[in-house]
């Protein structure tokens, strides 16, 4: 376990037993982050060495948040100072116009919280050595540029840089409906949609912030930076040293294959022999190029893609599952498309776009009326549309997932549900929870239960308002209430799911067909349901994700809520403004079912597909007898999947195989990734295979005092790095300044075929 040498008052503080420590504390407090005599724990200041790591195997998943991180807090040190909100608010600007941008690129990437982190960190110290610190100048600069301050920065800008769910479905009706929204109404539908799910969060903390099991392991990288980069000692010395090596060599490396080398994104020695000749040979080891193949034993050298997969921090259990899950996906998903299931075998092997009966786009704009709804006389001479057999059963692996994880949670998590839910325990804003981190948050004001209420209620009326537009509702008044408390009781299951493996169950489907049967006929409403009955839930994870890392880091609560309001709206205004300059500048190439290697409409025209399909189309497509009725039942079917394995565990003998093996499998997560691989590039997952076992199996049990020390480190320092570079890239080469500069092309950057060499994507 990894312990702290310090002197004084400090220590002794340390040890009181719990009930003197909490009393002398409310004493004490005078407001929420500075406390008068209150003796000062020096946490940049603690000597940290090699021997105080051990060499203990970690044995459960969730104990990295007690042997990595470190529980130590200093209460007088300043969170909200000028270098904070100035810091906060710029990199919220600065990451927000980022991630729209990303989400119109054909590789999936995203702004991750450790590149706002390094930014943070450069910006803060530089602040603190070039400013002055006498006299009026040290409310400018009161210090060292400290760990909460960086963290409350830290939950800002990345809290702006989640993109909305509804800027997505704002830029599909302006691309595909011709529907442009006031910019007012647009930017308070964004933020509104956003803060009903920070509302549903903060009821849910007494289940999945504050106990030790929700530990959200794609966030211990980024506390151990943190502590690494502010605590002292000769430890954090060589991790601090370490760090900057590690991120200066992806840094160095990353732009290699992302422009002038693509072929290293994804390399294919099958993808090389064929050279582009067969369909087949594409469509299973193709991986390079967006919407190319599914990337069997295709490997990545890059970051940007490897990262996807979590390798360095996923628990090995949520990793397994997830390959269990792909290698089942590579057998579905081939015998499904070469055996026409769906009738997709003449149409393109792997695309989100919907396609006519004779296999070219679907013109959907001939069969609706000037009210965007269906006209059936039209709709009698074009016919149904169709998904490529790929999609279709990519959406169908979803439902799967999601019924599996709401009795996976009863069956296997039953107890803490009952304790978080039990006497309406969740209610109250103080909690009895035994977890090192959480009992020193205990000197903090707690943020009310009545607080994230009234935001929620507050929030749903917004929303309500906001969807009245020039006249005519974009989505009834009781349909917003409706699915949001549909996806408010969802998020319990999924963000428990979340919480414990890592992994984020997706809902958007379910609702979609849900949407479907509630409002046929009416593709605009059924694309609107995803601002409440998915992006309600998909926020709720995000706000209990900061949360938990408010309480790694020790920040008073209620600061914490204010730094994700202010994220909140700057990264509104952004989204929709830099929205809005990227659909006027690239149409064509968003809309196209491929798209380009530089812009993509993937994301926006998964939403479109599924509002054509589902609004006007419901009843024809996916009631019972229709093509696609499995994927409105595969939802039930789910339901079954943890089943066998609960049973078996049950009926086992304590020690036997069955009874050690069978709660390890997750059947939500494998459920998912057999659906997980028709969407952009996959050459990066046998990479994420290697990198996995390496890290979470070998490091963990072989090297574990090197495991402890570094290993989430070398995660925060590549994911740092390769962010840095593809920014950089994005703006100097990649067109997101409006001018794309190409690499010429040669063997390693092939013009007429895939990256990989494999035939290019969109021939069937």
């Amino acid at each position: 376990m990894l312990t702290h040498r310090f002197t004084g008052t400090a220590a002794a503080a340390s040890e009181l037993p719990r009930s003197e420590s909490l009393s002398s504390t409310e004493e004490q407090l005078q407001d929420d982050s500075l406390h008068d005599g209150k003796e000062k724990v020096d946490v940049e200041s603690l000597e940290v060495t090699d021997e105080d790591v051990d060499d203990t195997v970690i044995k459960k998943d969730e104990d990295v948040a007690i042997e990595v991180i470190s529980t130590q807090d200093d209460p007088t040190m300043p969170v909200f100072t000028f270098r904070t909100i100035f810091l906060g608010i710029g990199l919220s600007a600065f990451t927000s116009v980022l991630a729209t941008i990303y989400t119109f690129k054909p590789q999936n990437a995203s702004v991750s919280q450790l590149f706002c982190l390094i930014i943070a960190y450069v910006l803060g110290t530089g602040m603190h050595s070039l400013l002055p610190s006498r006299g009026l100048w040290r409310y400018l600069n009161p210090g060292p540029f400290n760990v909460k301050e960086h963290t409350a920065i830290v939950i800002m800008s990345s809290t702006a840089s989640n993109v909305a769910v509804a800027m997505e479905v704002i830029a599909a009706i302006e691309l595909f409906y011709d529907i442009k929204l006031n910019p007012a109404l647009a930017i308070f539908q964004i933020f509104g949609s956003q803060m009903l799910g920070y509302g549903v969060a903060g009821i849910l903390r007494t289940l999945l912030v504050y106990p030790t099991y929700a530990f959200y392991p794609s966030y211990i990288s980024v506390v151990n930076l943190l502590q690494s980069l502010h605590f002292g000692g000769v430890l954090n010395h060589k991790k601090r040293r370490y760090f900057w090596i590690v991120f200066a060599a992806i840094f160095c490396w990353e732009w290699i294959p992302q422009y002038p080398f693509p072929l290293l994104t994804a390399f294919s020695i099958i993808c090389l022999a064929d050279n582009g000749r067969h369909k087949f040979v594409r469509n299973l080891f193709g991986a390079g190029s967006s919407n190319e193949g599914i990337g069997l034993f295709s490997f990545s050298t890059s970051w940007t893609l490897i990262t996807q997969g979590q390798p360095l921090v996923w628990p090995l259990r949520t990793q397994v599952n997830s390959y269990i899950g792909i290698a089942l996906g590579y057998i579905v998903l081939t015998t499904s498309y070469y055996n026409n299931v769906f009738g997709g075998r003449d149409i393109l092997w792997m695309s989100q776009a919907l396609f006519g009966q004779d296999g070219k786009s679907y013109n959907q704009s001939a069969i609706l009326t000037p009210e965007n709804t269906l006209d059936q006389s039209k709709f009698e001479s074009v016919g149904l549309p169709r998904y490529t057999t790929t999609y279709a059963i990519s959406q169908m692996c979803y439902n799967f997932s999601l019924g599996a994880a709401i009795v996976h949670v009863f069956l296997w998590h039953w107890p803490e549900l009952r304790q978080a839910f039990g006497s309406m325990r969740f209610l109250r804003s103080e909690q009895e929870i035994d977890d090192p981190h959480y009992i020193e948050m205990k000197k903090y004001k707690e943020v009310p239960q009545w607080w994230y209420g009234l935001l929620f209620f507050v929030s749903l009326g917004v929303a309500i308002g906001c969807s009245y537009n020039k006249g005519s509702w974009l989505l009834p008044w009781w349909s917003v209430i409706l699915f949001t408390f549909l996806s408010a009781i969802i998020s319990i299951f999924i963000g428990f799911i979340s919480a414990t493996t890592g992994f984020n169950i997706q809902i958007k489907h379910i609702m979609r067909i849900l949407s479907a049967f509630v409002h046929p006929g009416k593709p605009i409403a059924v694309m609107y349901v995803n601002l409440y009955g998915y992006s309600t839930a998909y926020q709720t994870l995000y706000m209990l994700q900061d949360l938990k890392l408010g309480q790694y880091t020790k920040i008073p609560p209620r600061l914490t809520f204010v730094a994700q309001m202010a994220g909140s709206i700057v990264g509104s205004i952004f989204n929709y403004t830099m929205m809005h300059t990227i659909v006027m500048n690239n149409r064509d190439a968003l809309i196209d079912p491929v798209g380009t290697r530089v812009w993509s409409g993937w994301i926006i025209q998964s939403y479109n597909s599924a509002s054509v399909a589902m609004g006007a189309f419901g009843k024809e497509l996916f009631t019972v007898g229709k093509p696609y009725q499995l994927i409105s039942f595969a939802f039930f079917i789910g339901l079954l999947f943890p089943l066998p394995f609960w049973i078996a565990y049950k009926l086992a003998k304590k020690d036997s195989l069955v009874a050690r093996y069978a709660p390890f499998f997750n059947t939500p997560i494998i459920a998912l990734y057999m659906g997980y691989l028709p969407y952009s590039v996959n050459g990066q997952w046998w990479s994420c295979l290697v990198i996995g076992l390496a890290s979470q199996w070998w490091a963990r049990t072989r090297r574990p005092k090197w495991f402890k020390k570094y290993n989430y480190l070398t995660s925060a320092a590549l994911d740092g790095g390769s962010q840095v570079i593809l920014f950089i890239l994005s703006f100097a080469v990649f067109g997101a300044s409006g001018n794309e500069v190409s690499f010429p092309t040669w063997w390693g950057n092939p013009a007429t075929l895939g990256a990989d060499r494999c035939m290019e994507p969109g021939t069937v």
